[in-house]
């Protein structure tokens, strides 16, 4: 047993390294990271036998609520708000729309019932966010776009849950009524956004007060936060993922103590649980089952990429402000990735007739997109000139050390015009002794902070100080000559 367990830690760790450089592949080939680790899992399958769909689910959803958690702690509320109506409406009547169109040939093509051919369009109807940015990533896309992608991605997931549970809830309780369904819908979504915002404004303010011994905890208590809000709303028969992004989304955009220590934590646990995901996924597969359903895979890959997935985009999109050049490339940006294969294993779990078809034509939809449009992304965008010159990278502190249990803690403030302290020398400000600034990030450079030094609105200043005096720091930035001025000290 010992030596088993000896050889199956090895294992793992040769497939996590192995995953990590293939990050570096994945960029210089334009091909997403996903690809990879599918192909990993299904090489393991000529040596490891498994077929344990349960297993995989909830790994799969345990995996999305890290995902999603993340991104939506890395939406920044000002760059989607200007958006957010065109990234609702792709993801709900685009989803829809998607749905229906792949359905409607997947009747066909599959030969299977009408209810299921549905289902089929419904699973592979949401896109991917993880697999559109390892792409685009180190390109200057335009920000409406990215960010119209980003909400998009994170909003359209609950979408395709419900539209796959409640079809198979049809097809295996054909007497259910529509009406029950949008009912069904409403609480779902109402109520997910609902406990969302408030198990994130909850989560803001314990994160806030608790004096933990060690930083590394605060991460750990945040993704705790995460984890309870899915189970919580799940519990309630409400959306666990939209509850998860919209929580993800309310501790990203507050003043949270410690933000770029969990920021930093939550990249890579998210990293690692795609990478644990989709080695798994690809286990589940059989590749000797796949050459049988080849052709109607590629056939219903090419129908979603150039038919089904241009049309949702474009008719959800019809009275946006977005040209025909940008809804090409949002149209061709709709990767397919972890959510419908994941999806793909309710039908199996539910016993559905066609379960194991749907799995593997999932399957094989996902890599197909995933490989065609994933690299040719880039080359659409500049073709189709939405790509600017690359941009310097922005400077960046060295990662601090903790400092325990110390009474002292590094917080970075963003100066904003409305601050009494814009345009005044830093020897002027009257702080005490025990307050330090450490450094500035004006633009693309870093200063060394003097006496002399002026602050300017922008600037993101670096500074040691007491925890004690953490709220007197605040009071400090908000206030003076009579001026309401919004802060944000985080510490670090």
């Amino acid at each position: 047993m010992t030596h088993l367990a000896d050889s199956v830690i090895l294992l793992l760790a040769i497939l996590l390294l192995v995953a990590v450089f293939s990050t570096k592949f994945s960029t210089r080939f334009g091909m997403p990271s996903l690809v990879l680790f599918i192909a990993a899992g299904m090489a393991l399958n000529h040596f490891v036998y498994f077929n344990n769909a349960s297993i995989t689910q909830i790994a799969g959803i345990f995996a999305l609520v890290v995902i999603l958690f993340e991104g939506g702690m890395q939406t920044n509320m000002k760059d989607i708000r200007p958006i957010i109506a065109p990234a609702l409406s792709l993801a709900t009547v685009g989803v829809v729309l998607t749905t229906a169109i792949v359905g409607l040939f997947a009747r066909f093509i599959l030969d299977v019932s009408w209810a299921e051919s549905f289902l089929f369009g419904a699973i592979v109807g949401s896109t991917d966010a993880a697999a559109v940015f390892s792409v685009l990533g180190g390109k200057n896309i335009d920000k409406r776009l990215t960010s119209t992608l980003e909400a998009e991605s994170g909003s359209n997931d609950p979408m395709a849950v419900f539209l796959t549970v409640s079809l198979i809830e049809w097809i295996s309780h054909p007497e259910t009524a529509i009406w029950t369904l949008l009912l069904s819908f409403v609480w779902e979504m109402g109520i997910g956004l609902v406990l969302g915002a408030a198990l994130g404004k909850l989560a803001v303010g314990f994160i806030n007060k608790i004096n933990l011994d060690s930083t590394g905890l605060y991460p750990v208590l945040a993704i705790g936060f995460a984890v309870l809000t899915y189970g919580l709303a799940a519990s309630v028969h409400a959306s666990g993922l939209l509850a998860v992004y919209i929580m993800g989304l309310t501790l990203g955009n507050s003043e949270l103590m410690y933000h770029r220590t969990i920021m930093n934590f939550n990249h890579g646990f998210a990293w690692m649980m795609q990478i644990a995901m989709f080695v798994l996924l690809g286990l589940l597969v059989f590749p000797q089952e796949l050459p049988a359903i080849a052709w109607d895979g590629l056939l219903l890959s090419i129908i979603l990429m150039v038919v089904a997935r241009p049309a949702g985009v474009l008719l959800s999109l019809l009275f946006s402000r977005f040209s025909f050049r940008e809804k090409t490339l949002i149209s061709w940006a709709g990767l397919r990735g972890a959510v419908p294969i994941v999806l793909a294993t309710y039908p199996l779990l539910a016993g559905l007739e066609h379960g194991r078809l749907f799995f593997n034509v999932v399957f094989f939809v996902v890599l197909t997109s995933a490989v065609i449009q994933g690299t040719t992304i880039s080359p659409l965008a500049m073709r189709l000139k939405l790509v600017g010159k690359d941009e310097a990278a922005q400077p960046s502190l060295m990662e601090l050390v903790a400092l325990g249990t110390t009474d002292s803690e590094f917080n970075h403030i963003r100066i904003e015009p409305s601050m009494p302290v814009a345009g005044t020398p830093i020897e002027r400000l009257g702080l005490p002794e025990d307050i330090l600034f450490t450094a500035i990030i004006r633009g693309k450079n870093i200063i060394a902070p003097h006496g002399s030094t002026i602050l300017q609105p922008g600037d993101t200043v670096y500074v040691l100080s007491p925890k004690a005096r953490r709220e007197e720091m605040r009071a400090f930035f908000r206030s003076g000559k009579g001026k309401a001025a919004e802060t944000n000290i985080l510490p670090m």
